[in-house]
């Protein structure tokens, strides 16, 4: 974010000469740095590699897609993950991880383009001026519309496009960057995604798999929605109000608090910033249009966002080298975000390089199996939560584990509804806490927070979402959730 105007209220131009951290800097020195605590865990699940059985389900194709035979599981030979080949894994990491890692670069440029109009900074004084008094209703406002983007069409990797832009409004209007951090990821993510109305990346997905009708048992899961979009406006309200009476209980990230005072009362933005806003808007129409009707993923939107980003440029009368400059400091200051991506990635290279992914799956099914059986959504609750450390994908841990989970389901008297509901909510509330979480650690790094500060102030919340989901795993399990 190097290009930004001097007007900027949320942060100075980041760069050397006025000692503000950029991107490559911000990771945070006090706690676990990210990068170390992904390299401690590879090697964890190395030396496990030479201890744990390799094991092997056979694939088949459903539907075009690779799923899990499940009476198919072999032990076969061991082969462990040796020193270099570990260190190697973290270049096919990056390979498996690369559609995300460049459109994290993608988005940044296009980012840094935008800011470079000084559109979005004049958008955010004109948001501080009209909201300025009206906390109570922006922040459910913004919940809303999040949740709605993640339970409606499953909106995750994207999200990241907006923390750019709502970490500076909420500091601008007096909160900190955790306040718009978590507006966009709990509301996308932990209200929106989990609950997966018509999600196609987690509920349709699994909801296919276990041949279910798709997007059926809509019911239980908008009252999901319901529940835990209020819990989460409630959280992050009470910290914002926390923030706002003392500010020096906030966390800011990159940016600095007292930037926020700036705000002039008559501030009006200027005709170009408007027309160049438009422009966005017209970009985030045809964003969900295109995600919704055309099935585009992170290429197109990546592309969506650069044409967007060239048309505001001209529009704010930038010429072609500032727009230039522009893209290659807004894809600098993504770097530690992108790479971060790639270094998760390379947990999962050397589990399935150790023949320990299938192994993994197949004692977490005999675990559930052996349960009681009026715990057993939970158990299968519990089994999702922890395999999504190793696959983070929605859509992947789907076509993992429900060829498993579903006819185990048959057996143990647990419809394959309440199967799938256990997938959602364990995929979807881990997905908050666990470093392997590539858009988690990207979105931490765009907004400067550390994974350490980020994991103390979320952890009650999380509690919070379990106890809820066990509750609603109950209910499921009661009512004999449905159809089958």
């Amino acid at each position: 974010m190097d290009n930004l105007p001097n007007e900027q209220i949320t942060s100075e131009p980041l760069n050397p000469k006025n000692n503000v951290p950029n991107q490559l800097s911000e990771l945070p020195e006090k706690g676990i740095n990210p990068f170390v605590l992904m390299f401690i865990v590879i090697v964890i699940v190395t030396i496990l590699t030479y201890i744990l059985p390799a094991g092997q389900y056979e694939r088949i194709e459903q539907d075009g897609r690779s799923v899990v035979d499940p009476t198919s599981f072999e032990f076969i030979d061991s082969t462990p993950v040796g020193l270099l080949q570990m260190f190697s894994s973290i270049h096919a990491g990056m390979i498996e991880g690369s559609s995300i890692i460049l459109f994290v670069f993608l988005f940044g440029g296009a980012l840094g383009i935008m800011q470079a109009t000084g559109a979005l900074d004049s958008f955010i004084k004109f948001v501080a001026v009209r909201f300025g008094t009206k906390e109570k209703l922006l922040i459910p406002l913004m919940v809303l519309i999040f949740a709605s983007l993640g339970t409606l069409i499953g909106s995750a990797e994207d999200a990241l496009v907006y923390i750019a832009i709502i970490v500076p409004m909420t500091i601008a209007l007096g909160f900190d960057a955790l306040t718009g951090f978590a507006i966009v990821i709990l509301g996308t993510l932990a209200t929106g995604f989990i609950s997966g109305i018509t999600n196609p990346f987690n509920v349709g997905v699994a909801q296919s798999i276990a041949e279910l009708p798709m997007y059926s048992g809509m019911g239980l899961r908008i009252a999901i929605l319901a529940v835990f979009y209020v819990i989460t406006v409630l959280y992050i309200y009470f910290h914002a109000m926390k923030v706002k009476r003392n500010p020096e209980l906030g966390e800011y990230g990159k940016f600095r608090r007292e930037d926020h005072t700036m705000v002039d009362e008559d501030f009006k933005m200027s005709i170009r910033h408007s027309m160049a806003l438009f422009v966005l808007l017209l970009n985030f129409i045809l964003l969900i249009y295109g995600v919704i009707k055309l099935g585009w993923y992170i290429s197109e939107i990546g592309g969506l966002f650069l044409l967007s980003a060239i048309i505001m440029g001209m529009i704010g009368g930038l010429s072609a080298s500032k727009m230039a400059n522009g893209f290659i400091s807004g894809a600098g200051d993504m770097v530690s975000g992108a790479l971060i991506i790639g270094v998760a990635q390379t947990i999962l290279v050397i589990i399935t390089s150790g023949g320990l992914l299938d192994t993994i799956l197949y004692y977490a099914a005999g675990m559930v199996e052996h349960l009681p059986p009026a715990i057993n959504a939970l158990g299968m609750f519990i089994v999702q939560m922890f395999l999504n450390f190793i696959v983070p994908s929605g859509s992947g841990q789907a076509a993992l584990t429900m060829p498993i989970m579903a006819p185990l389901a048959d057996i143990m008297g647990v419809t394959r509804q309440t199967a799938v509901l256990a997938f959602q909510l364990g995929d979807g509330i881990s997905n908050m806490i666990f470093p392997t979480s590539g858009v988690l650690l990207a979105g931490l790094a765009v907004a400067g927070i550390s994974f350490t500060k980020w994991v103390k102030w979320v952890l009650p919340f999380l509690i919070i979402q379990i106890a809820v989901a066990i509750i609603f795993l109950i209910i499921a399990q009661s009512i004999q959730y449905g159809p089958f």
